[in-house]
């Protein structure tokens, strides 16, 4: 009976089986590799099964498929969220315990029932009286001159805005008609509530979404969400772009990272761009978020957007080698292969 090719690999000696696998991904040291050639040299079935390695290797850079990284920025974000919860559910269980253990409990149930009860019920009461704020009437105010200076604009009151510091209640996208821009309703929180409409060409409403991405401390990671969405449409705006690789930088939400980095793509001009995108595949702890940053690098890279330096080609070399995710370390290498001839690292 005729072996299947494929399996070649499993002829190989047992004893440099692993050594095969690490060799096609260049990760052995000098002292492995030469240990390893030596017996190559001596052992046919184990260069059949070390080319069987590497053409898997290139198989897979050449017909890559990429993960779904919103997906895996939005599930850490997720997995965070519920370590914190746990985190403060454990920090109660600690405090509540000395009075309402639960070996007191168990055996008296329905004395522990009756008190459970009673402080919901006291809860549901004395709650809302806490909790519950005036709201004053919501006023409508629309700028009527895109360049009219932020200082100079008013509510129906008279009084005067400042887009900067009046806190976001939540961002409206209403429907475009024909061929126009979608009229965005920012819905505004100050001394006296207001809403601000326009498209995202107006000044007052673009001042107000950047204001949301440089203090993302004081706004909702969906607010945010929806500000580099409506951004995205100026990216080769100055401002706007400086805003977005901001966030890229400084955001705590892996999620809203993510998007700045895609509303990014196709921006003036490339060298800010492409330095964003470095900082992200060095420094972003999220791999979801280095991913898309090196996929984002690899098509500059391939379309001839980027020219090499010397920092780009070590960062890539260093993400190539140590990076612990095993896509950034392919495509990391297939970068450096784009940007032309390079040296044997």
């Amino acid at each position: 009976m005729t072996q299947d090719p494929s399996d070649v690999k499993y002829q190989a000696c047992p004893e440099f089986e692993s050594q095969l696998i690490l060799a096609a991904a260049e990760e052995l040291n000098p002292a492995e590799q030469a240990d390893l050639n030596e017996h190559l040299f001596r052992c046919p079935r184990c260069a059949s099964a070390l080319q069987c390695e590497k053409d898997l290797i290139a198989s897979l850079a050449e017909n890559r498929r990429e993960p779904d990284a919103l997906l895996l920025a939005s599930c850490r974000a997720g997995l965070e969220d519920a370590l914190d919860r746990e985190e403060e559910g454990g920090w109660l269980r600690g405090k509540f315990g000395a009075f309402l253990p639960a070996d007191w409990l168990a055996p008296r149930p329905a004395w522990s029932a009756a008190l459970l009860v009673l402080i919901g019920f006291s809860v549901g009461i004395l709650a809302p009286r806490y909790l519950r704020a005036p709201s004053p009437p919501l006023t409508s105010v629309t700028p009527q001159v895109p360049d009219l200076p932020l200082s100079t604009a008013a509510d129906s009151t008279g009084a005067p805005i400042d887009f900067r510091s009046a806190q976001v209640a939540g961002i409206n996208v209403l429907p475009a008609r024909g061929g126009d821009d979608p009229q965005v309703e920012l819905q505004m929180r100050a001394q006296q509530p207001f809403r601000v409409q326009g498209t995202v060409n107006n000044e007052n409403v673009k001042s107000v979404l950047i204001n949301i991405l440089r203090h993302n401390d004081r706004f909702d990671p969906d607010v945010r969400l929806d500000a580099v969405d409506l951004l995205r449409a100026r990216n080769n705006d100055e401002d706007v772009r400086s805003a977005l690789c901001y966030a890229v930088h400084n955001d705590r939400n892996a999620a809203v990272r993510l998007k700045a980095l895609e509303a990014l793509n196709g921006a003036e001009p490339q060298d800010i761009i492409r330095q964003t995108l470095l900082d992200a595949l060095v420094d972003d702890q999220n791999p979801g978020v280095r991913v898309e940053a090196i996929n984002a690098l690899r098509d500059m890279a391939a379309k001839g957007q980027v020219t090499s330096d010397d920092h780009m080609i070590q960062v890539l070399r260093e993400r190539m080698h140590k990076d612990p995710n095993n896509y950034i370390r392919l495509q990391s290498a297939a970068a450096i292969r784009d940007l032309g001839p390079r040296e044997k690292f």
